[in-house]
């Protein structure tokens, strides 16, 4: 489960020591904008280091190496992937090559360390170009599990301002979400970056989920729980979920070809969707299974 994602900075020791409890799904330890050229090498060292020696139980570790137009990325797998990471994050991810030359790349690292394929690629999309290549990135490799959107990248390289609103992202948001329901993987949506505004992180992320995002990233630990809430099943639809399948066993007991509840017929794509809700209810845990 992969509700929030939350970037920390490659370069600061204290902060990766508590990465783990902040409560983010996901952390993203950053080794691209976070960190200056100056900083690369000693960030991607610390990073390496935090991997290998600190117990980061409970959360995922999202690993955002440099762009493959880099003289760096390539020294960020080497470092990372002998310490098992659950994904790599690659920026400015324009193409299906793009994403397939840091596939193979792991893959050569692997080998070279007999480990197995192990590694998963989350490219963030943040370029016009890549937004339009969407399906083809999310259908490039066995190894892309979602995919992300970068906002901010993507609204320089429209050459638009980047609002609260968010009106100048609404088509990308949505060719994310088509492309990666059609390519059967998750999207995640790009942070809101007004630390202070509760209430517009709310109205974002709630609008994120209508849309269809899996969920959404963070820059500040002060954001996770919002998002963390609006990407969760609420009780009332949890209610309702087992109202589906209780009544899908009722008619299939009765060898009913269709069914309806509370005045709405019951069809696949409503049974699918509270398959889904039951199932992150029981990743959950506690009151959901009540």
């Amino acid at each position: 489960m992969r509700r929030s994602m939350l970037f920390m900075p490659g370069n600061s020791a204290g902060m990766l020591l508590n990465a783990d409890a902040l409560g983010a799904d996901s952390i993203i330890l950053d080794l691209e904008d976070a960190v200056s050229p100056a900083e690369k090498d000693s960030a991607r060292i610390l990073v390496r280091n935090a991997l290998k020696y600190l117990n980061y139980s409970n959360c995922e570790i999202i690993i955002r190496i440099n762009s493959i137009d880099t003289e760096f990325w390539k020294s960020d797998l080497q470092e990372i992937i002998p310490l098992r990471p659950h994904m790599i994050m690659p920026p400015k991810i324009n193409s299906a090559k793009d994403v397939q030359i840091v596939a193979d790349y792991i893959k050569e690292i692997e080998e070279k360390h007999n480990i197995d394929n192990s590694t998963y690629i989350i490219p963030l999309i943040e370029t016009a170009l890549g937004v339009e290549n969407a399906f083809e990135i999310a259908k490039s490799s066995d190894r892309v599990k979602a995919i992300f959107l970068g906002a901010e990248d993507l609204t320089a390289d429209l050459r638009c301002k980047r609002t609260k609103k968010g009106d100048e992202i609404f088509y990308s948001r949505g060719r994310l979400v088509t492309a990666a329901r059609a390519a059967n993987i998750d999207v995640y949506d790009t942070p809101f970056t007004d630390v202070e505004d509760e209430e517009g992180l709310r109205e974002d992320a709630l609008f994120a989920k209508s849309l269809g995002f899996t969920g959404k990233a963070a820059i500040s630990p002060r954001h996770l729980i919002t998002i963390n809430e609006v990407f969760s099943p609420t009780i009332e639809e949890i209610e309702y979920a087992r109202e589906v399948m209780d009544i899908i066993k009722v008619a299939e007991e009765q060898g009913k070809g269709a069914i309806s509840l509370h005045g709405k017929m019951i069809d696949a794509p409503i049974v699918t969707r509270a398959r889904q809700t039951l199932e992150m209810a029981e990743q959950l845990g506690g009151v959901f299974n009540e």
